[in-house]
Order: structure tokens, then C-alpha cells, then sequence
């Protein structure tokens, strides 16, 4: 790994925004690691065992970003990783609502960050599968990012536009992820399955139930484990050939979740039982007593039920087909140019899910096996 030091011999120092988030607490967890001096914003303080500097921000208020504005101004490298979600998660993604906010969240923080920052090198955005139109339709298989873009209302398109309007005047390089189901170990997230299959296991367990599978017929997917996006994030910045390009990235395999279910329910000290459908959404917060008697009776320090999964329920239940009459189709991301670029960093998917149970269990925040 090459230094962490600037042009001009200081140490680089990388704003994390939405550090609360599933992507940004891993990306503030693993710069942190590489020994980068690491800023981390958000609206709500996250929980990250890093070395960091929080910096509160609401970025739909033009007056909260002015306040924290100076804290910026020598910023070398930026993770663009802020998300506004509409409570209804899947809704939300067509709205015009969601779009324009976080279009406007992203020009109220660099607006004015790029009119007092002179040592702004890299910028990285997030996008991800529903850039391929995976939410609106059938994608190619595998999609790359040489495809042209699938016209569609989202807010994508229109925070890359742009970035790369405003670049053209300044002296830094654009890099955009667009990462696949991404799990880790952020709360209160808008799309985590990792709470969400936690507590759906815990409440099942205390039943003495096996762990049924919830959903529908399975598309053939990919999941990227939250740290090995963070290693990414880190490469692109040391790695010129990463500058203004667009890259996918994945695990490095493919899982369907019928298959996986018995490594998932391993971790949980559970069995795997039979595929019985049920829309978590639905059910699992008419339960919140149960899982509040399970967190006493465990000695948990989860919170509450609504904030510890987030919108995770929903997320399952789309992610998990439930309901579907047919298999969706296989939703595939080629990673060949990143790894031709030179990122060849790779996780199992089974031992990512091994991975996160085990992490929230040692932080007791799900039951021990």
C-alpha cells in the first residue's frame, strides 16, 4: 500500500459523508485502519470503533453545512456515500421526492465546499445496481459499465452530471462505485439485511423454530461485503488509473439465498427449516414485545426494534421475492475492469455472512449460538 501522504507531504485526510450509513461507517472504519486522518458527517452520530472526527450535518440545511463548512476546507478526498430513502423504501425509489432531495443534499455540501477548499484531489460517488435499471426491469446479464445508461427517473444520473460539470473548472478526479448488495454492520440503515435476518432468527429461535426461509424463489445475486467496498474506496484513491472511471464491484462470487440459508441459520445457532413465505414488513413489527423480552432476557444493548433494522424488512422482502409467482431474473454485475485495474480483493460470500452475525453476537447485539 502506497502512503497516505499529499503533495505537499501532509497527511491526506478523506471526508466520509453519511458516515452513519451501511458503506460510509465501513468507509470510515477502514481509512481510519490505513492510517488516514478521517472526518466522518452525518445527521445522526454513528457508532464506528475507529479513530475519527464526527462532524453532525443535516445536508438538507444549507445553514447546518455553513456551520461545519470550515472544518472541510483542507479535505483532500472525498466518499460521497449520503442517502435520503422515502419510508416506503421501494416506492421511494421512483419518487420524485427522493430524487430531488438527494440532489440537493449533494449541491449543499459541495456548492460552497468547493469555494474555500483549494487541496481537493478525488471525489468518490456511489450509485449501484439500480444504475442498470435492476429496479424497473430486467438488466443485461452481466451489466457493464461501458452499457449505456438505462433511462429512468433517479437521482443517479443526476449527481454524476453533476460532479462532472462542476469538475471541469477544478483540479480533482471523479471515481464512481456501483457496488451490489452491500452488508455490514450499520443500524437504523435504510438497506442492511443483517439486523433484519438477526432479529427475524432471534424471534424464530426463542420459539425453538428452525430458521424457515421467508421468501420467494430466488434470483441468482451478488453481495459485496461493506469492508471490501471501504478497501476499494482506498485503492481508488492510491491508484491513478481509478481516476474518472466507473467501476462495479462484488464479492467476487454469486449466491441464491435458498443455498446460503444454511450457512445463515448456522451462524445463528439455528437449523435451516422449510421455505414458508412471510412478508417481514408485515409481520416482525407486530413483535416488537418479543424482541424486547429477547433483549432483556440476553442482556442485549440492541435498541429498539424500529431502529435497530431500519427499513431492513422491506429491503428483505424485495430482496427475497416475497410473494413473486416466477423467479426473477438474475441480477449480475461484471467485475472485470476493476480487477483489470488492479483491485483483486475477493470475500466468500458464505464467510461474509458468518462474518457479520459473528460481529453483531461478540457485540451482543444479537443473541449468542
Amino acid at each position: 500500500m502506497k502512503d497516505n501522504k499529499n503533495h505537499s507531504g501532509d497527511r491526506n485526510t478523506v471526508l466520509v459523508v453519511g458516515a452513519s450509513g451501511v458503506v460510509g461507517s465501513a468507509a470510515v472504519r477502514q481509512f481510519a485502519a490505513a492510517g488516514w486522518q478521517v472526518i466522518g458527517t452525518s445527521r445522526r452520530e454513528p457508532v464506528i470503533d475507529a479513530a475519527y472526527d464526527y462532524v453532525p450535518m443535516d445536508l438538507e440545511s444549507p445553514e447546518s453545512v455553513a456551520a461545519s463548512l470550515q472544518r472541510f476546507s483542507e479535505v483532500t478526498h472525498i466518499v460521497y456515500a449520503a442517502l435520503f430513502e422515502m419510508p416506503e423504501l421501494v416506492a421511494g425509489w421512483r419518487s420524485q421526492q427522493q430524487i430531488q432531495t438527494n440532489q440537493r443534499m449533494l449541491e449543499n455540501l459541495f456548492e460552497p465546499l468547493l469555494k474555500i477548499t483549494s487541496s481537493l484531489r478525488q471525489v468518490i460517488l456511489l450509485q449501484g445496481g439500480k444504475a442498470y435499471g435492476a429496479h424497473v426491469g430486467q438488466l443485461l446479464v452481466p451489466a457493464k459499465e461501458s452499457a449505456a445508461r438505462v433511462e429512468h427517473a433517479n437521482f443517479y444520473w443526476l449527481q454524476e452530471d453533476y460532479l462532472r460539470a462542476v469538475q471541469v473548472d477544478y483540479d480533482w478526479g471523479l471515481t464512481i462505485f456501483r457496488p451490489q448488495i452491500v452488508f455490514g454492520d450499520a443500524l437504523n440503515a435504510a438497506m442492511n439485511l443483517i439486523p433484519a435476518i438477526g432479529v427475524y432468527g432471534a424471534l424464530l429461535k426463542e420459539q425453538g423454530r428452525a430458521l424457515h426461509y421467508p421468501g420467494g424463489e430466488s434470483a441468482l445475486l451478488e453481495a459485496v461485503d461493506a469492508d471490501l467496498l471501504g478497501d476499494a474506496f482506498i485503492w481508488a484513491f492510491e491508484t491513478p488509473e481509478a481516476l474518472n472511471e466507473t467501476f462495479n464491484v462484488t464479492n467476487g462470487d454469486v449466491f441464491v439465498w435458498q443455498n446460503v440459508w444454511p450457512v445463515i441459520a448456522e451462524a445463528l445457532g439455528m437449523e435451516a427449516g422449510d421455505n414458508k413465505p412471510c412478508l417481514l414488513a408485515e409481520t416482525l413489527p407486530q413483535q416488537v414485545g418479543d424482541w424486547n423480552r429477547i433483549v432483556s432476557k440476553y442482556g442485549l444493548v440492541a435498541p429498539e426494534m424500529d431502529y435497530f433494522v431500519g427499513q431492513g424488512f422491506q429491503y428483505a422482502d424485495v430482496l427475497f421475492a416475497t410473494g413473486a409467482k416466477d423467479r426473477p431474473p438474475p441480477k449480475l454485475l461484471s467485475t472485470i475492469k476493476i480487477r483489470q485495474a488492479g483491485f483483486g480483493r475477493c470475500i466468500d460470500t458464505e464467510d461474509m455472512f458468518r462474518k457479520w452475525f459473528g460481529l453483531f453476537q461478540q457485540r451482543r447485539l444479537l443473541p449468542l449460538p
